[in-house]
């Protein structure tokens, strides 16, 4: 691979998560409100559910960058992208992903997307060591748009910190919070760009990132994945 895909983000990163941690705090706070509307009974929106646009799984972390971390047995985490990234890239081209024995940092880059003449570098959400590279992905890059959260699978990490690393993850409510927010913000995208990745009924068309222009594509890069 590349060695620029896996280049520091240094201090740039740290601002950014700073500022996510932040809001995370805000987010954290609106969710433990009682919604308006909502029963004496203090019902609140189930955990783990889809969001309008882009789907979550229940139980799972998910980095501000649109990977996601799903705890295993003893300290191993199995990583992969979202299903916004699944949605934005549709049926990847392939995969760029660290060999066994790698070491990743959370919040540095962790391995790429390949989607026609470019490649999506993503964020690793989870700090430790590669013990394992999902081989049907590799043969069957499709895989990972198709079933994100099961079949498509990336990586298992073996993550000594576990815990820690995990904290800094958005999950449940906060999970679906942030998500919408994801959407919310898509939808505001400039008129041009936002016209070409819509279908009928206001929903993105899958694979919508390819349908962007080279600027549009590195502005969604920089705003959703931290990169670019």
């Amino acid at each position: 691979m590349n060695s620029d895909i896996f280049a520091t983000k240094g201090t740039e990163y740290l601002i950014v998560i700073a500022y996510l941690m932040a809001m995370a705090w805000a987010v954290r706070w609106f969710a433990s409100r009682p919604i308006a509307g909502a029963a004496a009974s203090g019902a609140r929106r189930r955990v783990g559910r889809p969001v309008p646009w882009f789907a979550l799984a229940e139980g799972y972390h998910f980095h501000p960058g649109h990977a996601w971390a799903a705890p295993g047995d003893g300290d191993i985490v199995t990583v992969g992208l979202d299903d916004f990234a699944a949605k934005l890239v549709g049926a990847p081209d392939g995969f760029e992903l660290p060999a066994v024995g790698t070491g990743v940092r959370q919040g540095e880059p962790g391995w790429a997307v390949r989607a026609g003449d470019r490649a999506l570098t993503m964020l690793s959400p989870m700090e430790g060591q590669v013990v394992a590279v999902n081989p049907a992905v590799l043969e069957t890059p499709q895989l990972a748009a198709d079933d994100p959260y099961g079949q498509g699978w990336l990586l298992k990490v073996r993550a000594p910190n576990r815990k820690a690393s995990l904290k800094n993850l958005f999950s449940g409510e906060l999970a679906s919070v942030w998500m919408q927010h994801t959407a919310d913000r898509l939808q505001r995208m400039p008129a041009a760009g936002l016209g070409i990745v819509m279908a009928d009924g206001g929903m993105p068309v899958h694979g919508f990132g390819r349908a962007l222009g080279p600027e549009e594509w590195q502005a969604v890069a920089r705003e959703f994945f931290l990169t670019g």
